[in-house]
């Protein structure tokens, strides 16, 4: 059976830095206020310069650098993305370009919001499974400032900017277990009844702007803590396992209480969760593969372990990986 193994993970964040106290200046706010309801305490901003396809390039980059690859041994590239650089032609190209892959291979963006990483997993995954490709480039990265409107308290202290990035490679000789190395399986929903709770208010068929982050905050907590608690037990039970069997939780980085209540519906404890949102606030599509490279490079995360990725985005869109490392 072949499997699509992660090889190589790296990551990229800006060097400017806003923590809530900053925050505090600009709007109606306090540290202890977003602390308590978030866990953030800070988050990385792009410069103004600085593009989407910038932050991608430099993690893919240093993933190619670990692997000892350069852009022309990669066959294609998946590009999470809310924050194109253009509404077209794809970020995903501009990558290629700029990691040297020519006219090989192909590439293009996945929309899925703050699930995009596990969407782009999923089909990558796919993609080598079905031998179109050999190596894929996956990358979650965002520019989510832009779509900030900083006069509103209720999204603006949520979201940062940065880039993450894996390497998937084809391994014919997996036996079809879940002692596999590589993705074992992945799970994606929608429900696009509920777009109304979190969305951008813009786009090119709609005003012709680009538009602000609005959302319900509420109903969106109530739905994250629900539909990640159902997502997780499925893609345990599809593979035969338990909460027990997995040695790293590495969600969607957008609130600490809701990482949390994943955690208790596993029965993890928080020593194996890895938590980057105090730090990174919600980076979207980024916020898994910046989470999943901080704790492969800090050493927590060694080959063999069991990890459970899981994120849920506007949309409502959801999902679930389940990789050993």
């Amino acid at each position: 059976m072949r499997r699509a193994r992660i090889i190589s993970c790296a990551s990229y964040l800006p060097e400017s830095v806003i923590t809530n106290d900053d925050l505090a200046k600009r709007v109606d706010t306090t540290h202890d206020w977003i602390e308590q309801r978030t866990g953030i305490k800070s988050r990385h901003i792009a410069a103004k310069d600085e593009t989407t396809s910038d932050m991608a390039t430099r993690a893919a980059q240093r993933a190619l650098e670990k692997a000892g690859l350069t852009g022309q041994d990669i066959d294609a590239v998946f590009l999470a993305t809310t924050t194109p650089d253009q509404t077209f032609p794809a970020t995903a190209v501009t990558v290629q370009d700029k990691i040297g892959m020519g006219d090989k291979g192909f590439a293009f963006d996945i929309q899925a919001v703050c699930s995009g990483f596990i969407y782009a997993l999923a089909t990558a995954d796919n993609f080598v499974k079905s031998r179109q490709v050999s190596r894929a480039l996956v990358i979650g990265a965002e520019r989510f400032s832009s779509l900030l409107d900083w006069n509103d308290r209720t999204t603006c202290v949520l979201f940062g900017d940065g880039a993450g990035a894996v390497i998937l490679e084809a391994d014919d000789s997996a036996q079809g277990t879940k002692e596999d190395s590589g993705i074992l399986s992945t799970h994606l929903h929608s429900e696009g009844a509920h777009r109304g709770q979190l969305y951008v208010d813009g786009g090119p068929a709609t005003t012709q702007t680009t538009g602000h982050v609005r959302m319900n905050g509420r109903e969106v907590f109530r739905h994250a803590v629900t539909r990640m608690g159902e997502v997780v037990v499925e893609a345990l039970q599809a593979n035969g396992l338990e909460g027990k069997d997995i040695q790293w939780l590495v969600p969607h980085q957008a609130n600490k209480r809701i990482i949390d209540a994943t955690a208790q519906k596993l029965g993890l404890p928080p020593e194996r969760v890895v938590l980057t949102v105090e730090k990174h606030g919600n980076t979207s599509a980024a916020s898994i593969p910046l989470a999943l490279c901080t704790a492969v490079e800090d050493g927590r995360i060694r080959s063999g372990d069991l990890i459970l990725m899981e994120a849920m985005g506007g949309g409502f869109t959801w999902g679930a990986a389940l990789v050993r490392y």
